[in-house]
Order: structure tokens, then sequence, then C-alpha cells
């Protein structure tokens, strides 16, 4: 979390202490308990308070803000103030999608788009038939110029690959470096590991594995194939529905 100054700057000299538990507890230590409710989440759940209350000023427009760069679409705000409306007022929800269009209005002409710093790439058609769900590929570096293939693989929520095998008689296997969004990565017989940007996946060859977003989340990685000798890659059955719903969100 960035650390909150707005209360110190506007009340830090005539109520010190309200300052205090505006900027440290509230937005300190509540809003950074990732661990017990992500901060889209919080978001959500803010915004229907105070949508609620009938709040329409500049705090609203703040937490509208806030819910944007804590990954709310435009999309998911118009569903959450249309649930909202028929709990807490029509007129209440008129005022928040007033506000909501001016937070989300550079969205109108803009491709949302997702991999975190190496960018989203182009969709990954050639082997679609091993996904389920969209994915993107950005290659990285040139397997003709380089024998390191690197390349930013993006899933769209909900999307996976099939289970597969990295096949190699010496050396081989692939490293995933996640970069952006939370996915997981499972091989056979194993827990799934969730999986979020700065984690570090090291897949031995000839291990039954798969990897993906999560249901809710888009999620990129590097993937890096690691040099071998009679390298080969086997796909094998798709993860099921039933498979992937019981991991969560």
């Amino acid at each position: 979390m960035v650390k909150q100054t707005a209360g110190h700057e506007r009340l830090g000299d005539f109520a010190p202490e309200f300052a205090r538990l505006n900027d440290d507890v509230l937005f300190g230590e509540v809003w950074s308990r990732e661990d017990k409710l992500s901060l889209k989440n919080r978001s959500m759940i803010t915004v229907t308070a105070l949508v609620s209350k009938g709040i329409a000023d500049s705090s609203l427009k703040s937490h509208l803000m806030t819910a944007k760069k804590n990954g709310i679409t435009k999309e998911e705000m118009a569903e959450i103030l249309t649930h909202v409306a028929f709990y807490a007022g029509w007129p209440n929800a008129w005022a928040a999608f007033n506000m909501a269009k001016e937070v989300y209005a550079d969205d109108e002409n803009l491709k949302e788009e997702h991999g975190g710093f190496f960018g989203q790439g182009e969709e990954n058609t050639a082997f679609s038939k091993y996904f389920i769900g969209k994915s993107y590929l950005k290659p990285l570096t040139d397997f003709k110029e380089t024998s390191l293939f690197i390349a930013n693989v993006t899933f769209e929520p909900g999307c996976r690959n099939n289970w597969h095998i990295h096949h190699s008689s010496k050396g081989g296997g692939q490293i995933l470096i996640c970069v952006d969004g939370e996915g997981w990565y499972q091989e056979e017989g194993k827990e799934a590991q969730s999986l979020k940007p700065g984690d570090v996946v090291t897949i031995p060859a000839n291990v039954k594995h798969w990897h993906g977003a999560k249901s809710q989340n888009w999620f990129s990685h590097l993937a890096i194939e690691v040099p071998g000798e009679n390298t080969s890659n086997e796909w094998c059955e798709p993860v099921t529905d039933e498979e992937y719903s019981k991991l969560g969100k």
C-alpha cells in the first residue's frame, strides 16, 4: 500500500490524533491486511458502503479511483452500482454513476491492456487447442538467434493450459517468473500453488503440470525454456472445470 498522508496534510495541526488514525490505522493497518481481504474486495465494500449512505462527494470519487487502481473494471463497477441501486436507493446510484463515468472516462477509447511491464502481445491462436480460454503471447527472444527462448504469456481470467510435460533426457524443463495478476501452478499429485508477481516456479523436466490464471484475475508470467537434450513437449488432457473450481478464486 502507498502510505496515506491526506489526514496529516489537511488536519495534522487541527486534529493530529484523527489524522493519525486516518492515515496510519484506516489506510495503513486496515487496508494493508491483504491476507484477510484483497484490495479489490475492500474497494468493492467501501464503494458500496459510501453509496448506501448517500455519500457522493470527493471521498466517493477518491474511492472510485482507488477501486479502478485495485482492478475493478468499468464493466464490474457498472454491475456493482446496478446491484447496489436496488438496496441503497435509485437516486444514490444515479449520483454514483455520474461520478464513476468521470473516473472511468479514460477507458472509453482505450483497449484494456494486461501483461505487466512486458505487454500483452498477440492472441496465442497457434496453441489455442491446448488452452481453456484465451491466452496471449509476447516473445522476448528469438529462438533462431539464441538457444534460450523467453516469452511473456498472459491468461485471461479462468484461462489455463492443459496438463503437459516438458520431456528431456538431460537438462530441460521450464522456469516461470510471475509478472502480473494472480494465477495457479500445479504438479501432478501435489496441491496447486497460488502465484503472484515476483513468484518464481522451477518446473523440472518430465513432470506433468499445468498453469494459468485464477478465475477472476488476469495473469502473466515469463516462460523460460531451459535448454536440454532430446527435448519435446507432450500435451495431455485439459484441466476440468470441476478440478479448477475446487481451487477457489
